[in-house]
């Protein structure tokens, strides 16, 4: 018998029922019947939560810019200098991928969309808290005489978010998002290199 929850927890177990099924299936291609079944309720108990399917996708972003945030913050928090917070919140952008990869194959489907959106809207949220924390860290890590004082620090955040989505792609090319692990040292030290990073 399924257990009634809350209806934020209910809301919440809707949205990462639908990011699991993004990891096999084409989000364009995902149905209300098939969240409902991955959850174990049926369809109109969905409905109950979200009016259509559109809604639970922008919920999905919305979710995913509360708990990437969240978690690329406190891999930045946990470091001891701005320099070591970029490379935790690389490791961790990663593994948060590795956990929920059907994170971006949503992304990259709705971003592929011509028309406007509320889940493009939070889309669009979610790069832009990102760009601002990475481009606090470096004015950090330049104030500190860890990268180079000339850096340019906006070319510097938009590569850093470049390389990883670069890994993210290749990933799903391949379908095994572990793999990322193996590439991102290499790729990494490439970047601190190249931005003048040092302790």
């Amino acid at each position: 018998m399924q257990t009634r929850l809350p209806t934020e927890a209910r809301q919440a177990t809707i949205v990462v029922a639908a990011l699991a099924l993004a990891r096999d299936t084409s989000p364009a291609q995902i149905t209300t019947h098939d969240i409902a079944a991955a959850v174990g309720v049926t369809q109109g108990a969905v409905f109950k939560h979200f009016p259509n399917k559109d809604a639970i996708w922008q919920a999905a972003m919305r979710w995913v810019r509360q708990e990437l945030m969240s978690v690329l913050q406190a891999a930045a928090a946990g470091a001891a200098t701005p320099l070591q917070a970029l490379q935790a919140v690389f490791h961790a952008h990663l593994a948060f991928v590795i956990s929920h990869p059907g994170v971006p194959r949503f992304i990259f489907q709705e971003l592929q969309q011509p028309a406007e959106s509320a889940a493009k809207t939070e889309v669009r949220a979610v790069l832009q808290a990102y760009r601002k924390l990475l481009l606090k860290l470096l004015d950090q890590a330049e104030r500190q005489g860890q990268v180079a004082a000339d850096l340019d620090h906006d070319a510097a955040a938009t590569l850093f978010v470049g390389i990883v989505q670069g890994l993210v792609m290749q990933s799903m090319l391949t379908g095994k998002p572990g793999a990322m692990r193996a590439a991102a040292g290499g790729v990494l030290a490439l970047y601190l290199r190249g931005i003048g990073g040092t302790e």
